[in-house]
């Protein structure tokens, strides 16, 4: 029998031996969670019964708080044993399937022997718990396997720096407690490992890749040093797959600190979080918060305004460009967005501690009770070097004085006495017994009905101020809409703010626009953070205190001013962005500035830069195809993971084009994929395409409203694919008519780098310049 036979038996009876050690760990655990769960049934139902109740004096009262406290302490004890019970269970039923993916022997300075640390999605112990059979993939040592190959090493713990040689790197794939592969590597996970993980099927939802981590990607995963970190990769890169690790490596090392809950992730779009719902729970981990910035926003605006959609704002920037006014929105879509901006808004606001500040009447019954007027002179009338939020809440302070003593003066008005007559029998039976216990009413004197109708007249008014009384806690007398209306009344306002920078040329056209949407109570993408801002500037912002990281997927689609405002919002956060400049397809995007703006709002001995060139999604004739299409692109380096070539079909007219692409699907599900997507450049361009080719093809349209990701064959628009991969990409047109503007390039090129295994491309009339520049040996043209 030959060495590498003998390792390979030895390699599979271990692997039985602790699988074996795995299912009598299950077992017991099944036991123990089910006897946990029947002492938590029985503590429910005999809660009370174990409680002594009695409330005649306040000892008796206080021992029977005690007692109710002390049973509640032992359900909630017992609830969390069990919830500890199950989700051990539900790590070890993974770890049953496929124990550990990976083994180092590592050995460290001073140590006669290496130690054979096997790496899993969780720690597992001996019997005894003195040995670790596997060790959990985020423990310190475990690094070792992720960056480095044989020969010297080392890695941190707590108490400082391990040093010593690495013996032996061996990866595995074990499936329902079989040794299928094993692999002796180097420095990176072996492209065999890899080869076999790349070209499966999608199906709906992503992996873990813990098996599969790279050295760059176990950076992201484990950087902790600094409050900003910076991912920038391309396409298929690993930076969603590297950021989801991290979640998990953060939950795991700081587990006694830090809690799900805590941590935000802002996805681009609904459908995505469907997409990557499964990883942390595949990692025994619970999800983190998750929500998209346009989510985040519409909830803190509240529903006054129409806001507008991101994605309509997109529509418009890609379909309008001959309509009227175009380049005036555009020009205030990239201002609106710019950190300038946000330095008019501050200086704005500085003045308005003089002068400007717009407040709304209070009105009851039609009639105005305090007039913006008077709020405002007694706005003016406090110390002026009292910040405009705390101003705001003295007058809510004073204003609620003020309804008090109107309440009053009300109450002997005519509408009273018509609203005591409407009350109904429980109305007066309250007030009657109130009197009562304060021994106020006999019955035997006019005095006494005074005092009812007193009492009910007082119950009117306050039920009747109460809506009023809410609005101004609510500090709904501030008129927000007026305020950020100012900037645009007069064209030439803004200018006193600006110092020497400069307007878009376009600005007087700019706030005609904005103007006209306000006055339909509309908001414009573009003017809703900077709205939000303004109105948490003047009322004191609502911070999120509590939450410690915040993650950004699709960073690249963020302006400036919503990056100043999300650091605003989440002052003791730690920050993780991951993006792709090649990808930056909203109107706001000026090219790339390399996130440099970001930078400069942590500064840069507070910031972490990694880049990944690597794309892994894509096979190789893809990636070669895909990256001659952008500035830059030689410097992505394709996996070498073979595959077919693009091909590009010139269809000769619509009814061709629908046959062509009607056909290309079919071979696709004859191939076995799975996961298909007829990507096109808008949503109406999306549901032009879905109802041509339902008639022969079993699909689904996807838009803004769609929350899950499936298997199958979509319709699609560009931005919304984006963050996520399908087996087989078809691009519905890809003439120069739809992509021909220079601004049109990364859109383009987010719609190819969606394909993992197959990308076919269809126009009529003139093939779009981006392909059209290519080398002929990056695809196959197919004539129609």
């Amino acid at each position: 029998m030959s060495l590498e036979d003998q390792d390979r038996r030895a390699e599979q009876e271990r692997v039985e031996r602790v699988v074996g050690e795995i299912a009598r760990r299950v077992s017991y655990l099944q036991q123990h969670v089910s006897d946990i769960q029947a002492d938590i049934v029985q503590i429910r139902r005999n809660f009370w019964d174990d409680v002594t109740v009695n409330f005649d004096d306040d000892i008796e009262a206080a021992e029977t708080y005690a007692s109710i406290k002390q049973q509640a302490e032992v359900l909630s004890e017992r609830e969390r044993v069990h919830r500890h019970a199950h989700n051990q269970l539900k790590t070890l039923k993974r770890l049953q399937k496929s124990p550990y993916f990976g083994r180092i022997d590592f050995r460290a300075e001073g140590e006669g022997e290496a130690e054979q640390i096997y790496l899993g999605i969780g720690s597992f112990l001996d019997e005894k718990e003195e040995e670790f059979l596997v060790y959990d993939w985020r423990a310190p040592v475990s690094s070792l396997y992720y960056d480095y190959s044989p020969g010297p090493a080392a890695y941190e713990t707590p108490s400082g720096t391990i040093q010593g040689t690495m013996e032996l790197k061996r990866q595995f794939i074990i499936r329902d407690g079989e040794l299928l592969s094993l692999f002796d590597t180097g420095v990176t996970i072996g492209d065999e490992l890899l080869q076999q993980v790349l070209g499966k099927q999608a199906d709906g939802q992503m992996k873990s890749i813990v098996a599969t981590i790279q050295k760059e990607q176990n950076r992201i995963i484990r950087d902790v040093r600094k409050r900003l970190l910076i991912v920038q990769g391309a396409a298929g890169s690993g930076k969603t797959s590297a950021a989801l690790q991290r979640v998990a490596y953060l939950l795991y090392r700081y587990r006694g600190t830090l809690q799900s809950e805590q941590i935000v992730l802002f996805s681009p779009n609904p459908m995505f979080n469907s997409y990557i719902s499964t990883v942390l729970p595949e990692l025994g981990e619970e999800n983190m918060q998750q929500t998209t910035y346009q989510e985040y926003v519409q909830h803190r605006l509240g529903d006054r305004f129409q806001v507008e959609d991101r994605f309509a704002q997109m529509e418009y920037i890609y379909t309008a460009a001959k309509e009227p006014g175009y380049e005036a929105r555009a020009a205030g879509i990239r201002y609106k967005a710019s950190t300038a901006w946000l330095r008019v808004i501050d200086a704005y606001l500085e003045s308005l501690r003089e002068h400007g500040m717009c407040f709304r009447d209070l009105k009851f019954r039609g009639r105005t009770l305090i007039s913006a007027q008077a709020i405002a002179q007694r706005f003016y009338e406090m110390d002026a070097s009292l910040r405009i939020p705390n101003r705001i809440r003295l007058l809510a302070e004073w204003l609620l004085g003020e309804l008090k003593q109107l309440a009053k003066k009300e109450i002997s008005r005519p509408w009273v006495d018509e609203a005591i007559e409407l009350l109904d029998r429980d109305d007066y039976q309250r007030v009657y017994q109130q009197l009562r216990s304060k021994k106020q009413f006999t019955g035997e004197t006019f005095n006494d009905f005074d005092r009812e109708r007193e009492m009910l007249a007082l119950r009117v008014v306050q039920e009747h101020f109460a809506p009023l009384r809410k609005r101004v806690k609510r500090h709904a007398f501030v008129d927000h809409t007026a305020l950020y209306r100012q900037l645009f009344e007069d064209p030439e306002r803004v200018r006193g703010y600006m110092g020497s920078e400069e307007l878009p040329a376009e600005w007087a056209e700019i706030c005609r626009q904005t103007l006209e949407s306000l006055s339909r109570m509309e908001l414009r993408w573009e003017d809703a953070t900077p709205f939000l801002y303004l109105r948490e500037r003047v009322e004191g912002f609502q911070t999120h205190t509590a939450i410690r990281h915040v993650f950004i997927d699709e960073a690249q689609d963020y302006s400036p001013f919503q990056f100043a405002f999300l650091k605003r919002l989440f002052p003791h956060a730690r920050l993780t962005v991951l993006g792709d400049l090649n990808q930056a397809i909203y109107a706001h995007a000026t090219g790339g500035d390399d996130f440099a703006e970001l930078a400069a709002l942590y500064g840069e001995e507070e910031t972490e830069k990694i880049i990944l060139t690597r794309s892994y999604r894509s096979t190789r004739p893809i990636v070669l195809f895909t990256s001659g299409m952008i500035p830059g692109g030689d410097e992505i380096e394709p996996f070498n993971r073979d595959g077919k070539k693009p091909t590009v079909t010139r269809a000769r007219d619509r009814a061709d084009l629908i046959a062509r692409i009607s056909e290309r699907i079919g071979e696709l599900q004859s191939e076995g994929h799975r996961t298909i997507a007829v990507i096109c450049k808008t949503a109406e361009e999306s549901r032009e395409a879905y109802e041509a080719l339902r008639q022969t093809v079993a699909l689904r349209l996807i838009d803004t409203e769609t929350v899950s990701f499936e298997e199958g064959v979509h319709v699609i628009p560009a931005y919304l694919a984006k963050g996520v991969e399908f087996d087989g990409v078809i691009l519905y047109d890809a003439s120069r008519e739809q992509y021909g503007r220079e601004q049109e390039r990364k859109l383009f090129y987010t719609a190819c780098t969606r394909a993992m295994h197959e990308l076919h491309l269809y126009y009529r009339g003139e093939m779009t310049p981006f392909v059209a520049a290519l080398q002929a040996e990056l695809y196959e043209d197919v004539q129609g």
